[in-house]
């Protein structure tokens, strides 16, 4: 298991995610047709073309799940009860068919469940650049952890 335990997360927590995922336009496409996305901006080439950005852009929401899916490897493979929430998600920058998207995380808080013995809730922020460097999403994730097994014992 590679994912971290419930206790073993501090505040200010820094991780520099090593797998990186270049997008295509089939990813965009499939989760546009897999989400009932019918946004011309996501699958038509020629409307895309007639936009200010020239070509489709990938769907948001791929981009944020993709992101926080770099950054289960390091973080919570494993040891997630659930995720709580998202919060303050941005997306500064568009991202394109051929990006390289990069994840950088900190943990912002480290709280015991109130009412779940044995879990923990962990907030990170998730970052998304591209290959440029430039911010791609940013988010704020609340999840439900794990904790050691017989630590709380």
């Amino acid at each position: 298991m590679a994912g971290l335990w419930f206790e073993e997360f501090t505040v200010g927590a820094r991780f520099v995610h090593e797998v990186r995922r270049t997008v295509t336009d089939a990813d965009n496409v499939l989760f546009s047709a897999l989400t009932y996305n019918p946004a011309a901006i996501h699958i038509d080439h020629e409307y895309a073309a007639g936009t200010e950005f020239g070509r489709p852009l990938m769907n948001s929401l791929f981009t944020l799940g993709l992101v926080i899916g770099l950054s289960v490897q390091d973080t919570t493979f494993g040891t997630t009860v659930a995720n709580l929430g998202m919060s303050e998600t941005l997306f500064p920058a568009p991202v394109f068919a051929g990006d390289t998207i990069r994840v950088e995380t900190e943990v912002k808080a480290v709280r015991p469940s109130r009412s779940r013995p044995g879990q923990g809730i962990v907030t990170f922020e998730h970052v998304g650049l591209n290959q440029r460097n430039e911010v791609v999403v940013r988010t704020t994730r609340q999840a439900l952890m794990m904790a050691k097994p017989g630590a709380a014992e």
